[in-house]
Parts: C-alpha cells; structure tokens; sequence
C-alpha cells in the first residue's frame, strides 16, 4: 500500500509530467528560441488544495526544472467548492493565456472544455472522463485534453466482481 503523502508525490509529478507533455503540443517554431517569458501553468481546482499539495507541485515542477518566478509562472483559480463559478474561472484562465492548464475534476475540466479547443489541458481526479463526454476514450483522447483518470466507476464494477468469486484457496 502506498503511503498517502507518497501518493500525493507520485501524482504531483505524473501532472508535472502530463503538463510537460502537454506544453509538447505548442508547435515547435514555441522551442525555436528560448522563450522571454516564463511558461505560464493554469491551475483550476473545483475545490482547494491544501498547502502540502501544492507543495508538492511545486517541487514537483523544480525537479522537473521549472522554478516559480523564474522559467514558470503559476495562475492559481481554486473555485473553493463554489462549482458554479468554475466557467467564470476557466474563461479567466483563457483570457489571460496561459500555455498549459491543470485541472483537477469532471467539473473543471468541464468548463475547461467549453471555454477553450486550443491550450491543453492536463486532467487529474476525474472519475470517469468518457462518461463525462470530456474524451471519446482513454488510449487516444483527442483534442486538447489528457492526464489522469481515476477510473472508479470500472473499478468498483470490477471489485464487486471479484468479491463475488469464490476463493480459490
């Protein structure tokens, strides 16, 4: 079993990663020359992270080598469980043209979804995207969005079908 905050790590730097990959899908002429200004990272949350998270995304970004306030500025929208001002957030994050956005939840990335077809979007903590219409499947998403899926909804399928199987031992 993997301990919580090291969960927390690990997923800090599969977002750092996806968002890495993602800014990947700015066309190449972006990596010509280096860039005057620092890539700028969205971040809408539904709810809030706590500090250790975004801790731990920061770090997660340094070891990666992006520093806030030197090569990567960070725009933080937390709508703080007010999901209603999510598209007002994600419009906001459009507006002021950020390279790559992280957005945790079907509701975020939702009104990410509406508000833009061209800055990727890197998603995490989205429980079934496919359901959610955010992505046609999971192998090949499509459009401007990947990142993470927590898949419950299959896995909850699955894990009531194992609990059915008679033991084997």
């Amino acid at each position: 079993m993997i301990r919580r905050s090291s969960r927390r790590k690990v997923i800090g730097k599969l977002l750092v990663f996806l968002a890495g990959t993602a800014a990947a899908a700015v066309p190449h002429r972006a990596y010509a020359a280096p860039r005057a200004t620092p890539w700028r990272i969205g971040v809408l949350t539904a709810g809030t992270w706590p500090e250790q998270t975004v801790q731990e995304f920061r770090q997660a970004l340094a070891e990666a080598g992006y520093f806030e306030g030197r090569n990567v500025a960070i725009e933080w929208r937390p709508a703080g469980g007010h999901f209603d001002r999510a598209p007002q957030l994600a419009a906001d994050l459009v507006q002021s043209k950020v390279d790559v956005i992280v957005a945790d939840g079907t509701i975020a990335v939702r009104a990410l979804r509406n508000a833009t077809s061209s800055i990727p979007i890197v998603m995490a903590f989205v429980s079934d995207p496919i359901g959610a219409g955010l992505v046609p499947n999971l192998v090949h998403p499509g459009g401007n969005i990947t990142g993470l899926s927590m898949m419950t909804t299959e896995l909850s399928v699955k894990r009531l079908e194992l609990l059915r199987k008679p033991s084997l031992a």
